[in-house]
């Protein structure tokens, strides 16, 4: 995976989602976390299918997030997961996805989520950040800490831009998560290119 998972959020998206998603893969991030937890199963099925077509053109990884059934149902390899849904997958269904990933808040979440057969771990919210308002960031201490404590791969998430983006590589992320601006950036292509 490269550096940046882009994650998706309909409600920030100022043109057509679909059109935003074709920059997005063109754009090349390391993946494309596909989170829309207001949809029904069919509609997060209906919506995956597209999503996967434009990701499988792009050569960009397209996981899924929430809807275990449908990921499976579509022979998707890729899923994220809050961890309450995690802990509730048999071995077997976990090792249906070469790339099984899941939300972290604290040490012993990411510890949890190593034990489970996570290949990658999302770490946050590292920065204040207009999604989680009023609720102060964890802080780079939290994130470097997570990072010393388990082997698989850490992303950090929430509040991340250009400018602070490097604090969080050195932390030891192996990468970052970018939601409101993928989802509302002029350009794609050129806004992930900052982060280089």
């Amino acid at each position: 995976m490269s550096d940046i998972l882009c994650i998706t959020n309909r409600g920030l998206c100022r043109e057509d989602f679909l059109s935003r998603m074709e920059k997005l893969a063109k754009a090349k991030p390391g993946g494309i976390i596909l989170r829309e937890k207001d949809l029904s199963p069919q509609e997060y099925l209906l919506l995956a299918r597209q999503v996967m077509d434009i990701c499988r053109t792009y050569e960009v990884s397209c996981i899924l997030h929430t809807h275990t059934e449908v990921a499976l149902s579509l022979g998707a390899t890729a899923l994220h997961l809050p961890l309450p849904l995690l802990v509730k997958l048999s071995p077997k269904e976990r090792k249906s996805f070469s790339c099984l990933g899941v939300s972290c808040h604290s040490v012993e979440d990411a510890l949890l989520a190593e034990s489970l057969d996570c290949t990658y771990i999302t770490a946050g919210h590292v920065f204040d950040t207009a999604c989680k308002k009023g609720i102060p960031g964890r802080g780079l201490d939290f994130l470097r800490e997570i990072c010393q404590k388990i082997s698989i791969p850490v992303y950090g998430l929430g509040g991340i831009t250009p400018q602070n983006s490097k604090s969080v590589n050195k932390a030891g992320a192996a990468g970052i998560c970018i939601m409101s601006s993928a989802m509302t950036c002029k350009e794609p292509e050129e806004y992930l290119k900052e982060f280089l």
